[in-house]
């Protein structure tokens, strides 16, 4: 029971943490022009949400195992599958601004008064948007899966 608990805070709090670190992302972006400090932040910021989305992965595969529900709770479970469904569009979404960061950084270190270029930041703007978007998707699955269970 413990173990069960110990599981679902830490994925919850990895949840909020990716969560916070893409909601300042999203800000970053509305508060102007990227740059350089501004840069330094997305690349850190996308870090964080990286590290914490992997480590929101490797606790939700411990909760399967080790949590009270069971893996056969979660292979029956439809919104199980577009939760985690959802998970993997998400990280594949966020490939494109990580990839972006990291031009964009080591251009700023060959040239210290590097702007990325406008129709850049408009589309990883949108894409970030998206992602919350997917990340609420996520949170009414998880609600529907913990109710609903399988049909």
């Amino acid at each position: 029971m413990l173990t069960d608990l110990l599981l679902a805070a830490f994925h919850h709090l990895l949840v909020f943490a990716m969560i916070s670190m893409l909601v300042a992302e999203s800000v970053l972006f509305l508060r102007g022009p990227i740059d350089a400090t501004a840069l330094k932040r997305l690349a850190g910021l996308d870090a964080g949400y990286g590290m914490s989305a992997m480590l929101l992965l490797a606790v939700g595969i411990a909760r399967l195992f080790y949590g009270v529900k069971g893996v056969d709770f979660y292979q029956h479970n439809p919104w199980f599958h577009a939760k985690f469904g959802a998970f993997v569009a998400i990280a594949l979404l966020s490939i494109l601004p990580t990839v972006r960061f990291l031009r964009w950084r080591k251009a700023l270190k060959h040239d210290p008064a590097f702007l990325p270029p406008a129709p850049q930041v408009r589309i990883l703007r949108v894409l970030i948007r998206f992602e919350l978007i997917l990340i609420a998707v996520i949170l009414i699955c998880a609600a529907a899966m913990a109710r609903y269970g399988g049909f």
